[in-house]
């Protein structure tokens, strides 16, 4: 993951509200969208940005992909943001 990546995903307010949606469990695209006043198509564009950051996971069931948070992203990132907490 890289952290520029991850601040630039994080720094939209629409992947922001994804992030909280898929941290109180994984969801696919449909779910998530019932959310938000943006199309499906745009939902799985900001969960790609989310994905290429690191920050979230997808697995395919059957034909649905279900994401989820994707720990080891955010464990990075936390990591870097404690050195501050603990300077």
């Amino acid at each position: 993951m890289m952290l520029d990546d991850a601040f630039v995903a994080i720094a939209d307010p629409n992947r922001r509200y994804l992030l909280e949606e898929l941290r109180r469990g994984p969801k696919t695209v449909s779910e998530l969208a019932s959310g938000l006043p943006v199309s499906r198509p745009a939902v799985s564009q900001h969960l790609k940005v989310l994905l290429d950051a690191g920050l979230v996971s997808a697995k395919a069931e059957g034909t649905r992909r279900v994401y989820a948070v994707s720990d080891a992203g955010f464990l990075q990132l936390n990591i870097w943001l404690d050195q501050f907490w603990t300077a």
